[in-house]
């Protein structure tokens, strides 16, 4: 089968890339939720199929004639498909698919030297809804049901296609149902292998129902992942001027010392991002914004940004949402000309409330990101 055997090395391709992929996996490969849950994906797969093709009425033909002595049938082979997607939301995806469920044989013989020899060969395109259960950030389980187009081509040899009304090569198109159950397990934001089992209903040559189970493995990436400009930093002109003439010397008092500052904000989490997000809404660049005006003057030593999520969710998953919160507050205040050396992040998760979890009010309290500025101001 000529796809699964491309198939067989689009996958080694796809391991590697796999591979490379892997080696920069970390917390920062999920920090454009955004773009994931809506972005174009293709992919493939490969895997075992298996066929329950009605065979009733050959035999029947064939028992008309004779007393059937052997029958034998191989009903498995390898099955792959090409995938293209659009990610509707995090929990919603539209997917087609060409897929080539392989062939499948089917033989039978008389006592009396009558033979019947039939191949089976199922291909053709998909379109699914696919349903997405997230478990964790990289985990999830998914549904699909959709629809397919597919050809069913069948040929027969042996010495008594008068069973089959001499027809050697019957074929039938037809649009029949499809469903299946399955895992992803994300690597990075971009590249995903999932694992699942499909049903596809078709009909024969003959317009008998039957159906193929297809269990595969396949690669998923996502296209157009954005990548962050880096920053590049240009010095002044150098501009000599002749040295001037020293000056007299003066004695003055030593100017006195800068008085040390410690501001410490908190802003809470609904202002800054849409819930379960970690990128700052415009209304949370505001709200930045301001305190860097607050802050001009002051010769700022350090900031840190400090992130905190309500008891709603696992502590794992608590934990990874305030770090990321308080990244991307980092990542913005750095974009307004804060030297990221020294800005410090830190992710508290549920660890530290300011108010009773069980209530809405008391979990809105909770959901914050505090950033706390170490500096001096000359008086």
């Amino acid at each position: 089968m000529k796809l699964a055997k491309n198939l067989v090395k689009l996958t080694a391709v796809a391991a590697a890339i796999l591979a490379s992929q892997a080696s920069f996996a970390g917390e920062n490969d999920f920090v454009n939720s955004d773009w994931a849950d809506h972005a174009w994906y293709i992919g493939a797969g490969i895997g075992q199929s298996r066929a329950f093709i009605p065979q009733d009425d050959n035999l029947s033909g064939l028992r008309a004639r004779g007393t059937i002595s052997s029958y034998s049938e191989d009903h498995k082979d390898i099955g792959a498909k090409l995938i293209t997607g659009k990610q509707l939301s995090r929990n919603f995806a539209i997917e087609f698919s060409y897929f080539d469920l392989g062939k499948f044989d089917y033989n039978a013989s008389t006592s009396n030297g009558l033979n019947l020899n039939r191949n089976v060969g199922v291909r053709g395109g998909a379109l699914d809804l696919i349903a997405m259960l997230p478990m964790s950030e990289r985990f999830s389980v998914y549904g699909r049901v959709g629809g397919t187009y597919a050809m069913v081509k069948e040929h027969y040899t042996g010495n008594t296609l008068q069973a089959i009304d001499g027809n050697s090569n019957p074929r039938y198109k037809s649009g029949n149902v499809k469903a299946g159950l399955g895992l992803e397990y994300k690597f990075t934001e971009a590249l995903a292998v999932r694992g699942e089992i499909e049903r596809y209903r078709i009909k024969d040559a003959w317009q008998r129902r039957g159906d193929v189970n297809l269990a595969s493995v396949s690669l998923i990436w996502k296209m157009g992942r954005p990548v962050a400009a880096p920053v590049v930093y240009t010095p002044p002109p150098v501009v000599e001027t002749p040295p001037a003439p020293p000056a007299p010397v003066v004695q003055t008092p030593p100017p006195p010392p800068p008085t040390p500052v410690s501001e410490k904000v908190s802003f809470a989490a609904e202002t800054l991002f849409d819930f379960d997000k970690s990128v700052v809404k415009p209304a949370g660049k505001a709200a930045l914004d301001e305190l860097l005006m607050k802050l001009q003057g002051m010769n700022t030593e350090a900031m840190v940004t400090v992130g905190h999520t309500d008891s709603i969710g696992t502590n794992d998953y608590n934990q990874r949402l305030s770090l990321r919160r308080a990244e991307a507050v980092k990542a913005y205040l750095v974009s307004k000309g804060v030297d990221a050396s020294r800005v410090f992040i830190e992710g508290k998760g549920e660890t530290m409330p300011v108010a009773d979890n069980k209530t809405a009010a008391g979990r809105a309290k909770n959901r914050r990101v505090t950033v706390e500025v170490v500096g001096t101001r000359n008086p």
